[in-house]
């Protein structure tokens, strides 16, 4: 690509909100082209898990996000041929809590998620074996939520760039983002030459802070390690997306250390996925023993056949966390014509749809769904460098 190419949006970044970013202005009649320096899916969406939830979020502007987003990926499951593709799966997920006061305050939770749109429907403990029939005994009980679904996440991300029909470019590495004199955004310089553009979209996942960085603005990405294992394929034992309360205040949680809660879901091709763990060790891309240890331990606690399974593998990925938990999404106002959509940690296959279609509607200079000012990429103030956290 020594030439200059020319589009009216750039979007840096092949992962999932990129590729719903690409999919979404292209529809609104935007020329779009999508660089990435590795390939599609090669960040944080090819070691996701293609989780779709709302049973993860507290009422606000996540939570609402992922409402948006859920009804945008039931609608393009609809569309021929894309459904089937990327193993879309409306399956639902149960919430379940081993104590009488775990299961309060999982029913407190869902009362606020009902009055903000979410179905979420208690579930006694003498119904736990009809949802899930191979669940450890002595659960105190549930909240099932229909909403939740699942994809493959690397084949959706493939499939919506290829239905974007955007210019892809793969092995492109952003050197620098160009402005004006008047300090607009006019395109960016990369290893193999300059894209002009009068829209730069920023959907670089766990990098997004060094992105913002080329075009002199400050937002505070950092990557939140997280292991999967992936059992040997089996028939459906699990029915759905399974995982204990606690797993919910570890998403919020703001601690660097460790964590650690049970995930367990099945998927169409048959392995069941294992997680959930969290901790920020910066770009560390070292093994953990004990972490895989923890996470099959709390898997048999909730499952106990699968003490008996095999796991094929175990893999590690780093998900974008903001200090919020909530991503940058919109324009940027220190830099005419940046957009950033990113910084949505482990949700970022999930709300990406929604994130995409903001984006669009922006970028046609629309009214967006939603009030984006939750979202402000500017909201965090730039950091002394002394004060400057180092990961």
């Amino acid at each position: 690509m020594s030439k200059r190419l020319t589009c009216d949006v750039l979007v840096v970044g092949a992962g999932m909100v990129g590729a719903a970013c690409a999919l979404y202005a292209s529809r609104a009649g935007l020329d779009v082209t999508v660089v990435d320096r590795g390939p599609v899916a090669g960040g944080t969406t090819g070691t996701g898990e293609g989780n779709l939830l709302v049973s993860d979020k507290e009422p606000g502007p996540e939570l609402e996000l992922a409402l948006l987003s859920g009804r945008l990926w039931a609608e393009l499951a609809e569309e021929p041929g894309l459904g089937s593709a990327f193993e879309y799966e409306p399956k639902g997920g149960l919430v379940v809590a081993s104590s009488a006061d775990g299961l309060s305050a999982l029913d407190t939770f869902a009362v606020g998620q009902r009055a903000a749109g979410v179905e979420a429907n208690t579930v006694r403990p003498d119904q736990l074996h009809e949802v899930e029939p191979h669940l450890a005994p002595g659960m105190a009980g549930g909240v099932f939520y229909p909403q939740d679904a699942q994809v493959m996440p690397a084949l959706a991300a493939a499939h919506l760039v290829r239905a974007s029909t955007a210019r892809l470019e793969t092995g492109v590495t952003v050197t620098e983002v160009l402005r004006g004199a008047d300090g607009a955004v006019r395109g960016v310089r990369t290893d193999r030459g300059e894209i002009h553009a009068p829209a730069v979209v920023n959907a670089a996942g766990t990098w997004g802070a060094e992105l913002a960085a080329l075009a002199g603005v400050h937002l505070p990405v950092l990557p939140r390690r997280g292991f999967v294992l992936v059992t040997e394929p089996l028939p459906r034992l699990v029915r759905h997306k399974v995982y204990a309360a606690d797993y919910v205040a570890d998403v919020a949680s703001d601690s660097a250390a460790l964590q650690t809660s049970p995930v367990v879901e099945g998927t169409a091709a048959g392995p069941v996925l294992i997680g959930a763990s969290r901790e920020r060790v910066g770009f560390d891309r070292s093994f953990s023993v004990p972490v895989v240890r923890a996470l099959a331990a709390g898997a048999t606690r909730l499952f106990p056949f699968l003490s008996d399974v095999r796991a094929m593998r175990a893999y590690l990925g780093f998900r974008p966390y903001m200090p919020d938990h909530l991503p940058a999404i919109g324009p940027d106002p220190r830099v005419p014509g940046l957009f950033h959509a990113c910084g949505h940690e482990g949700a970022g296959i999930g709300l990406a749809t929604g994130t995409g279609h903001l984006i669009a509607r922006v970028l046609s200079d629309k009214a967006p769904d939603l009030d984006l000012a939750p979202f402000r990429p500017d909201r965090f103030p730039s950091p002394s460098p002394s004060s400057e956290e180092v990961s």
